[in-house]
């Protein structure tokens, strides 16, 4: 039966969400790791509570205004990392604001990010934490060398208005034995300068359940893992009924017996492809491929009859969770086939 919603339109079941919280908690509970999830991927201060009931010590956002959003959105968040370069003046004064509310934390892999976090916050009645970030192999930002992260790292101490926080990282998939090697030479030359190493913080959910295999890292940063998507079930760390969100859409035309057109285009579905071909999964439609997006429809074609009609609804998991959330003002959260509540997105686009 239909759901008494306009298409296209994200749904997150709740439950599949919460039993995705639980299961990482208790592998990290179980190896005496801290967990700090990227609100990235839901952007919904609920959502985050749900995971610090859990037992996460906090959350990871990418942007300061995603922080602010958080922030401004509980007040049960009191522990932020924005794992980002943050740059210029307007920004530094956001940070300092939301540093006076709650214990947070960023990161930089350069003197000139260092020294515009120095600059500002030099004489400001509390500190800021700075991590250093490190390249572990994912190629993204960070430092190359582990006496790249000891020197950054004496920089920030001897820094006024900064505090060191530690080392931060996000590794490339399956790079457990990299994150090793490369932190704990790190630590190891920063503890030999005299300096404490607080914390070391990995992520990245594909490689979540092996995370114990680089015990150097006493934190870790997963996002995906409270909805799953394609991606992630096309690596095999997740199954169908443990994507908690889908993108319902009502097929508006059927113009032949192996094609039909949906409502759900590039502004809901994301143009992430992720390494795979076509654009999302039809849950129950095995045979059923989404080979082509506009802004405002998606095509699904068969090798054989489609067997849909115009008005059916069909539930979509799609190839990227994270941007599927950027893409639409509100969620649907539903229990199975039951429309339960509609939560804001509130952390979404604001780019200030």
């Amino acid at each position: 039966m239909p759901l008494p919603i306009e298409t296209p339109a994200v749904l997150v079941d709740l439950e599949i969400a919460k039993r995705n919280i639980e299961r990482f908690q208790a592998y990290a509970d179980e190896h005496g790791i801290r967990v700090r999830p990227h609100i990235k991927t839901h952007k919904l201060p609920q959502m985050a509570e749900l995971q610090l009931e859990a037992g996460a010590v906090g959350i990871t956002c990418q942007k300061v205004t995603e922080a602010e959003a958080m922030v401004e959105g509980s007040d049960r968040i009191k522990d932020v990392l924005i794992t980002y370069n943050i740059l210029g003046e307007a920004k530094m004064a956001r940070l300092e604001r939301l540093n006076g509310r709650v214990a947070l934390a960023v990161v930089a892999d350069s003197d000139t990010v260092i020294d515009g976090l120095a600059g500002h916050f030099a004489g400001k009645d509390k500190p800021i934490r700075v991590l250093v970030e490190c390249n572990t192999g994912a190629d993204r930002c960070g430092v190359a060398s582990p006496a790249e992260a000891a020197r950054l790292a004496s920089q920030i101490e001897d820094a006024k208005g900064l505090v060191f926080g530690g080392l931060m990282t996000y590794p490339p998939v399956n790079g457990e034995a990299k994150v090793q090697a490369f932190m704990s030479e790190a630590k190891r030359l920063i503890e030999a300068d005299g300096i404490a190493v607080p914390v070391i913080t990995s992520g990245g959910t594909p490689s979540m359940m092996h995370a114990a295999g680089a015990p150097v890292a006493s934190e870790y940063r997963p996002g995906t893992y409270i909805y799953n998507d394609r991606s992630l079930v096309s690596r095999g760390v997740a199954s169908w009924d443990e994507c908690a969100l889908t993108v319902v859409a009502t097929v508006v035309s059927v113009p032949s017996e192996t094609r039909a057109i949906i409502d759900a285009g590039s502004k809901v579905l994301t143009s992430d492809l992720l390494g795979l071909t076509g654009y999302g999964h039809v849950l129950g439609r095995d045979d059923i491929r989404i080979d082509q997006l506009s802004e405002e429809h998606g095509r699904l074609v068969t090798d054989g009859p489609i067997n849909l009609k115009v008005g059916d609804q069909l539930r979509i998991v799609p190839n990227h969770a994270c941007v599927v959330t950027n893409m639409v003002d509100a969620v649907h959260i539903v229990e199975g086939d039951t429309l339960k509540d509609t939560w804001p997105i509130v952390a979404r686009g604001r780019v200030l």
